[in-house]
């Protein structure tokens, strides 16, 4: 009999980037990337652990826009015009190393794992990510659940109700068009919660949702099993907050595994490395250096300048990815059987991590997790995975409790997305805001041109919301790419917003935006009403 229960979330998330209007873009690499490196390894993982009878849960949040990105076709077809551009330089690497063995088995490696890709995307799930995923789900292997509509940060949206609906009621949607079903949970953006938040999802069949630790520990009235059983909020929509051990062990990269000198260094890469006459074929069309994502060297020490790390050995960081998938399941036993043994009942521990972890920034996470799964089948039983769902079946009464206002990130209250940086945004988004409730209430009934311009800015302001902007500009990573896509859709939703307001619609511009910004097909400008 088990002693308690382990909860594993992965949160697989970017920001919708689609740029029609150019041949090659530095920021769709992001999403190529995260494929490669992060996607496919994850279901051919789960692939692996179902065809030896491995018994796994694992819920996956996909958010609808990197669900959007799954379902484009041109998205599609440009990942393996990308692929193929890597396997073409892969083969230039096996034979530039063919005099350096160790170096010229990493080559191969790398060249295996594009070959790979390219044939399970193309001939296996058809291109179709979103169907390869659902193939799992519908094995009740995961949990498929989804996120707020372009990943807005909730709480700083508060005094627009019916924009927060909007976000939600899009998400649930398009979830349910492509999986077949609504899903019982939702990540909130950051793990950003406000009080009342639970009343919308209740509205949608949302059944529960993620905080962090103090959205739970500060929770009205204080809970009594603390973060290791689920609370229900007054809705009846229910509240799981993140275990603190169990996320440290995976997300610290300094006393974290991730940061395990054998692991592969993430920083050094070819693309940086190589002659730039050899690389040039490779990297972006202005010349600028990219990741390639091969990478030839490990984290190999402290401090250590990137032109003195030494040599990646796969067989010494597999080694490792199955210690530390050992020490994990070790920890959490221990964990689970000092909590039973504490509240007098099986406690569940969540562990939420950013998917695009497993893969892209550390290369062994998805070993770890298969390791890790396999030896929680194999190796022992006071320890079982499951999704939150399932415990919710299982385990119906729980303490009613109001979560605080909070979320993940510096401080823990919104700090990350509104400071400095881009405070600047919210004045511009609360304006557009203002006007696209006021475009709802004005025309509850629209056909032709005007159903689309509504339904266009509807999605404007949505994309302008998204987390991911203001996150960017607070990290100083692409700021000039946040600043230019956060004005580029508040200036086509104004656009569309004085159009609509003077009866004048400008239908080529229309369908240029359409073309451009065309996720959510099934989006109803009317979400967007004061009820």
């Amino acid at each position: 009999m088990e002693n308690g229960y382990l909860s594993l979330v992965l949160h697989a998330h970017l920001p919708f980037v689609r740029h029609p209007e150019h041949e090659d873009f530095l920021e769709e690499d992001w999403y190529y990337e995260a494929i490669t490196e992060t996607y496919i390894p994850l279901l051919i993982v789960f692939d692996k652990l179902v065809r030896d009878g491995v018994d796994f849960r694992i819920t996956i949040s996909i958010s609808p826009t990197l669900l959007a990105m799954f379902l484009d076709p041109l998205l599609q077809n440009r990942y393996l015009k990308h692929l193929d551009s890597l396997i073409e330089l892969s083969y230039k690497e096996i034979d530039r190393t063919h005099y350096y063995p160790d170096m010229h088995k990493l080559a191969r490696m790398y060249n295996q794992k594009f070959l790979d890709a390219r044939g399970l995307f193309e001939s296996k799930y058809h291109r179709n990510l979103a169907a390869a995923f659902k193939h799992f789900a519908d094995l009740g292997k995961i949990e498929l659940i989804t996120c707020a509509g372009t990943h807005c940060f909730l709480p700083l949206q508060e005094m627009y109700r019916p924009l927060v609906r909007a976000q939600v009621k899009t998400a649930v949607a398009l979830h349910e068009k492509t999986f077949g079903r609504k899903p019982l949970g939702m990540w909130l953006p950051e793990c950003g919660y406000h009080p009342g938040d639970d009343e919308i999802l209740k509205d949608a069949g949302v059944r529960y949702f993620f905080v962090d630790t103090h959205g739970i520990l500060h929770g009205t009235p204080r809970p009594k099993y603390g973060i290791f059983a689920p609370v229900y909020c007054k809705s009846g929509v229910a509240a799981f907050g993140r275990d603190i051990e169990s996320s440290k062990a995976v997300w610290s990269a300094k006393e974290g595994y991730p940061g395990d000198y054998n692991y592969r260094e993430f920083y050094r890469d070819i693309g940086f490395d190589a002659d730039y006459d050899y690389i040039r074929p490779y990297i972006h069309v202005d010349g600028t250096r990219i990741q390639t994502g091969i990478k030839y060297f490990r984290i190999t020490g402290p401090n250590i300048d990137l032109s003195n790390k030494e040599l990646y050995v796969p067989e010494w960081a597999r080694e490792k990815a199955a210690e530390h998938a050992g020490n994990f399941m070790f920890n959490r036993q221990k964990q689970v059987e000092h909590l039973h043994n504490f509240l007098g009942k099986p406690p569940i521990i969540i562990a939420p991590y950013d998917a695009e972890l497993y893969g892209h920034w550390w290369y062994e996470g998805p070993e770890w997790l298969e390791f890790l799964c396999r030896k929680i089948h194999y190796d022992q039983s006071e320890l079982k995975m499951i999704t939150p769902g399932e415990y919710l079946e299982k385990y119906p009464k729980n303490q009613v409790v109001t979560p605080s206002y909070s979320s993940w990130g510096w401080k823990g209250y919104a700090e990350y997305w509104l400071e400095g940086s881009n405070d600047w945004i919210y004045q511009h988004l609360h304006k557009a805001g203002e006007r696209m409730i006021e475009l709802a209430n004005q025309y509850p009934v629209a056909d032709g041109l005007l159903k689309r311009a509504l339904n266009q800015a509807a999605r404007e302001l949505m994309l302008a919301q998204s987390s991911d902007w203001a996150f960017i500009m607070k990290t100083g990573t692409c700021v000039p790419y946040a600043h230019k896509r956060f004005k580029d859709h508040i200036e086509r939703f104004t656009r569309l917003y004085e159009a609509i307001k003077a009866n004048a619609i400008d239908a080529p511009y229309l369908a240029e935006i359409e073309g451009k910004d065309n996720l959510f097909p099934e989006i109803d400008w009317r979400d967007c009403r004061t009820n």
